[in-house]
């Protein structure tokens, strides 16, 4: 999509991406902030949201800012005192990722595991691990509680321990992907 956004530049704001990149650099706020140019973008120049997108990470990009991998996020997911609940992450994607066509994403306050949609994601607390998972129609489990979060979930399940990873959250994990393939 960024790249139709980025063809489509000239277009539909006046500039091209490099020239929108020259005008932040020259009169635009930090292009590290990336929150600001977009605001500067849409306040001062009318930009729509898409091309803002596309422009304040070319300025970012430009002035040296490297996108965070998939890992980096996950690694800062689970620093700290959430640093125990890693090893739960880690089992439910090691299921995720076996079930075939499964794309795991980087967010900063959750994971999302996508088929042709996402069909789980996993956020960690303090505490615990929710899994988030998003069916069309939900299996009967007692484990499954009605959810607005992690990310597009339908339904969650708290989880304390990697022994919670167990075969009825796999064959969850299993119908949330069916349902979204």
């Amino acid at each position: 999509m960024m790249a139709a956004v980025t063809e489509s530049m000239r277009e539909r704001t006046g500039r091209s991406l490099e020239e929108w990149v020259r005008l932040v650099q020259a009169e635009g706020p930090d292009p590290l902030d990336q929150k600001a140019v977009r605001g500067w973008l849409k306040e001062q120049h009318g930009i729509p949201q898409n091309s803002q997108w596309a422009i304040a990470d070319a300025a970012a990009r430009a002035a040296g800012w490297e996108r965070p991998t998939v890992e980096d996020y996950i690694d800062g997911q689970y620093e700290g005192v959430k640093a125990a609940l890693r090893p739960i992450f880690d089992r439910v994607r090691e299921l995720a990722e076996a079930l075939g066509d499964v794309a795991v994403e980087g967010r900063s306050t959750y994971t999302p595991f996508v088929r042709a949609r996402q069909f789980a994601a996993v956020a960690a607390t303090k505490t615990r691990v929710d899994l988030g998972l998003r069916f069309v129609e939900a299996p009967d489990s007692p484990r499954l509680k009605p959810s607005k979060g992690p990310g597009q979930s339908t339904h969650k399940i708290a989880l304390t321990t990697s022994d919670d990873v167990d075969a009825e959250v796999e064959s969850l994990l299993e119908a949330a992907y069916g349902q979204n393939g």
